[in-house]
């Protein structure tokens, strides 16, 4: 079933190649900052850097987390990339799956400890 959510996130970077993606996706899904992290290899870029157009292939990281951890992921973002700037974009997301979207925030949390 189809929900409406004002939390979740997706946030959209690159990285210089596949591998350094997968590191960024691991930490970040390690440190419960995103988590999925979705891995989309071969992706060409055209941009402006330094006053020149450059090009580069890069893998585009789709993340997903929830608004509360935003400011965190960005934040361990920057300290894990190659990058001088790396590319943080959020997009919001207007609804899910039920299920999905309580996964979601289920992923962000430490598990439970089942000796108390």
């Amino acid at each position: 079933m189809l929900e409406a959510t004002s939390f979740a996130r997706i946030v959209l970077t690159t990285a210089a190649n596949a591998e350094e993606a997968a590191r960024l996706g691991r930490t970040l899904v390690e440190d419960r900052l995103a988590a999925c992290a979705t891995l989309l290899p071969a992706a060409h870029s055209i941009y402006h850097w330094q006053s020149q157009i450059e090009t580069s292939d890069e893998c585009v990281l789709l993340l997903k987390t929830v608004a509360g951890r935003l400011a965190a992921l960005e934040a361990r973002l920057h300290d894990l990339h190659s990058y001088e700037t790396p590319e943080f974009l959020v997009l919001p997301v207007e609804a899910g799956s039920h299920a999905y979207l309580a996964w979601l925030q289920a992923s962000l949390h430490e598990p439970e400890s089942r000796f108390i």
